[in-house]
């Protein structure tokens, strides 16, 4: 494994504290104190970039095993790459679902030689049917890293607690696709804009419930619970309630509820639908309030791949959008450029504090620890190409916007994995 030492580099690391400018260096896979004296370390001149952690991305759908039209891990992975994300979490909703131990196997394996770190989510029921629980100590013996059946939620309460109660025995988190699907089934999000369209609306309330009954859990039985994709004003102050009453609750957002609205489906373009659904003004500014004080703990993307022929009916496309080329950019534009929050702060929600909810050994640059890095340009202006992106898919909502900064290079296990300096 080739050694690297990148010099003259802004050095970021949120977890020890570090923002200072020095040289970073990497020997064997991991990060190093120094390297010797000789000519045969990869040298890499950092001048006016920033190094930080790799990104570690709490929600990705690589749709591999069984729509690989659309994404499989590799493409995924490297997708990811180009965005500075080195771990991520492959949620279930594959076919088959990721409900026995040959199908983690199989991603594990497929896995082994991506450009990012692939941790896999076991589902809680099997199809995601909420009809008949898991073996989940057979997931985990097979290599799960959490538990959730994302893509719908647990309808069934008990099994949803059961879930809960068994994750943390197997030190596992449980994340949360919070919506009541007999509110739910809408397009849009429901108000003026479902009313324009003449399609029908998502309430803001589907989630709502859906986030309220899984707080309820967590404080019943004193069991830690992760919201996924929070886009209301409403779960926000609950969540934001439920810390404060010593709730053990985490949760994360996704770039395109702090960038975008419901304003953005004026265009009839399926590349905005998601679900949750973009919602209004004030939902979005509150996404912001509770990222910045510390309600919403981190930044995922949702990430979900689909074909261009799949998006190009506006009413019946699937939800979904991709995320992980564009995602450090659309935070950092939004809340670093936008004077929210310090680069620090992004990096934090976008790195370290994913990595400890995971339960992971990423989200650093100490010395020791695995050498999983990126560089980005923190000036670097681009608009956003769906053609020049990596992956299969192109679904991005962010087409044509322009960003501020540039990831320029990623590293993963000490291995060099997208590069876009200029030597």
């Amino acid at each position: 494994m080739q050694d690297i030492l990148i010099k003259n580099v802004r050095i970021i690391d949120p977890r020890n504290h570090i923002d200072r400018t020095g040289d970073l260096f990497i020997k064997d896979g991991m990060f190093a104190e120094s390297l010797q004296a000789d000519d045969s370390a990869t040298v890499i001149d950092g001048s006016g970039l920033c190094a930080a952690p790799g990104l570690v991305d709490l929600h990705v759908h690589l749709r591999d095993p069984g729509q690989t039209y659309k994404e499989d891990i590799l493409t995924g992975c490297r997708s990811a790459a180009a965005g500075g994300v080195t771990s991520l979490l492959a949620m279930p909703n594959t076919i088959p679902t990721v409900d026995s131990p040959e199908t983690v196997k199989y991603i594990l394996d497929k896995a082994e030689n991506a450009d990012a770190h692939v941790y896999v989510v076991g589902a809680i029921t099997c199809g995601l049917k909420s009809q008949m629980p898991t073996d989940i100590e057979a997931l985990k013996k097979a290599g799960i890293s959490a538990l959730s059946d994302d893509g719908r939620p647990v309808e069934n309460t008990a099994f949803m607690a059961e879930a809960m109660k068994k994750a943390k025995e197997l030190h596992i988190p449980v994340t949360a696709h919070c919506e009541d699907p007999y509110l739910a089934g809408g397009k849009v999000n429901e108000g003026k804009m479902s009313e324009l369209l003449g399609v029908k609306g998502m309430p803001a309330a589907a989630e709502d419930a859906g986030t309220a009954r899984e707080i309820a859990l967590a404080a019943a039985y004193n069991l830690p619970i992760h919201i996924c994709h929070v886009s209301t004003a409403t779960s926000a102050a609950m969540i934001r309630d439920a810390k404060k009453r010593g709730v053990k609750v985490t949760a994360e957002t996704a770039p395109h509820y702090l960038m975008l609205t419901e304003e953005e489906l004026i265009k009839r373009d399926a590349d905005y639908r998601m679900n949750p659904p973009l919602r209004t003004e004030k939902d979005r500014l509150a996404m912001i309030d509770a990222l910045c004080d510390g309600t919403i703990d981190a930044i995922a993307t949702d990430h979900a791949p689909h074909s261009p022929e799949e998006k190009a009916d506006f009413v019946n496309a699937p939800n979904g959008s991709i995320g992980m080329e564009t995602s450090f950019a659309a935070a950092y534009t939004v809340l670093v450029k936008g004077g929210k929050m310090t680069v620090s702060q992004l990096i934090d929600k976008m790195s370290c504090t994913p990595a400890h909810i995971l339960h992971i050994p990423a989200g650093t640059l100490c010395v020791g620890q695995p050498a999983d890095c990126m560089l980005f340009d923190p000036d670097e202006t681009w608009t956003v190409d769906p053609d020049r992106l990596h992956g299969k898919s192109k679904n991005t909502p962010f087409k044509g916007f322009t960003l501020t900064a540039k990831v320029k290079l990623t590293i993963c296990g000490g291995k060099i994995v997208y590069n876009e300096i200029q030597n």
